[in-house]
């Protein structure tokens, strides 16, 4: 039974629903201002059950985008502070490039010095080959010239971190009320958010809502009344008119059925992630060319293989989103690219085609108009996080924005208001394929 009004009201039970509402629960404790009754959560369905349920886990600070690495620093303090209860495996992560991306992890190399992230980077073809090698004798990748290793990051099993989170917010005395879904938003003449309409009743707001919707942004951008079209300035001073604030992208994950202990480093330790891009030509096993151009995948041991992707791609048109896809939504070319491009790597993945499987990962992401995530209040009392499907790693976003509903600044946070479009501030773009580094 929901309650008839609640202090602090959080829509959504993802990564940062969980996280914003486990963290201010933790900081009205600790201020002595309040406490967990103080916050609830509302979920359509159960915790996890969206995109945060169906990621592929990665935790990286791999971004070009100064603010993005500051932000991702803070977000894997978050999960180092407790892995066991997140279920957070540091194995590490590398990003490997050809020469056109030399420059861009040099970059993000000097960056991770200044602000203390424990990484290493390496130039030369044959030094990268040499690094590699020394991790996995068997690598073979071509056209690879720069190789960023982070002994920080790695990645976390989905639903385990869910229920981790959720936990957290238990014991702090968070309630969180599953199957009800928000219909709709009351506001004063002020536009303060007074009630939240769902489809179990209607909650007064005394304080605060906070709304972290997933691939839903979309529909709650559109509930509160904001614009689907925008005006973006750019850094300099041109104005690029009516662009779709949100565009929805297919997100291409797989997996394949290994015995995941033969994906591990030369003495037997769990292997880092790895990302690799190259310009070499890719050609299957049987030597049919794929592709000459630029391409990346990136692959991680899981419980039950090998599970990882590829650029995602654009959906033309609206979308329906299914919140439980049993498949991923992969376009047919992708598992050949993909098995490819893991025995181009590595000759223990020759032969794995046959070995593909269609996995519930991936699905379907909402993304800004700049691919960046916007983190701000669009009501005076209602603020949003909008990931723009950055968000399992960022699970310390929660922990920023609690101390915004609190009264403090939170600098790291800054960089991410929806202000940017209008101001021209906004995050400077790599030479990566991907939409999100």
């Amino acid at each position: 039974m929901i309650p008839a009004s609640s202090r602090f009201v959080v829509v959504g039970a993802g990564m940062h629903g969980l996280s914003t509402a486990y963290h201010l629960a933790v900081e009205l404790r600790q201020r002595g201002q309040g406490s967990g009754a103080d916050v609830i959560v509302l979920e359509k369905s159960t915790p996890g059950a969206g995109a945060t349920g169906i990621a592929c886990g990665v935790v990286r600070n791999n971004y070009f985008q100064p603010a993005m690495s500051e932000l991702m620093q803070a977000c894997v303090e978050v999960w180092e502070s407790d892995p066991e209860a997140y279920h957070y495996n540091p194995v590490g992560y590398i990003a490997l490039g050809p020469q056109v991306q030399e420059s861009d992890l040099e970059s993000v190399f000097e960056r991770h010095q200044r602000i203390g992230y424990d990484s290493e980077l390496i130039l030369g073809e044959a030094e990268v080959d040499a690094h590699m090698k020394g991790l996995f004798p068997d690598w073979r990748a071509k056209g690879v010239t720069v190789c960023l290793h982070e002994h920080q990051g790695g990645f976390a099993f989905n639903m385990e971190a869910v229920a981790g989170l959720r936990d957290k917010c238990l014991s702090e005395g968070v309630a969180i009320h599953t199957h009800t879904e928000v219909t709709g938003f009351e506001l004063a003449a002020d536009d303060t958010v007074t009630a939240v309409q769902t489809d179990q009743g209607r909650i007064e707001v005394g304080d605060q809502v906070v709304i972290a919707p997933g691939p839903w942004a979309q529909k709650f951008w559109a509930m509160l009344g904001l614009p689907a079209k925008i005006d973006i300035h750019t850094p300099s001073g041109d104005v690029v008119r009516d662009q779709p604030m949100w565009t929805y992208w297919n997100l291409q994950e797989g997996e394949i059925t290994v015995d995941p202990l033969m994906f591990a480093t030369a003495d037997g330790s769990a292997p880092p992630v790895i990302h690799i891009d190259t310009d070499a030509p890719l050609h299957t096993d049987e030597g049919k060319l794929l592709t000459d151009e630029l391409w990346g995948i990136y692959f991680k041991r899981d419980r039950h293989g090998v599970q990882g992707g590829a650029s995602p791609l654009t959906v033309d048109g609206d979308v329906e989103l299914d919140p439980y896809p049993s498949t991923t939504n992969v376009d047919d070319e992708f598992p050949d690219m993909w098995c490819a491009a893991l025995s181009h790597s590595m000759s223990r993945f020759e032969g794995c085609r046959g070995l593909y499987k269609q996995a519930r990962s991936g699905g379907v992401g909402s993304f800004t108009a700049d691919n960046f995530p916007v983190f701000d209040y669009l009501k005076p009392n209602l603020y949003a996080i909008l990931d723009s499907n950055h968000g399992y790693k960022m699970i310390g976003v929660g922990r920023e924005v609690s101390r915004i509903l609190l009264g403090d600044s939170a600098p790291l946070l800054t960089p991410f208001r929806f202000e940017r479009f209008a101001t021209g501030d906004l995050h400077p773009v790599s030479h990566s394929p991907y939409p999100w580094s």
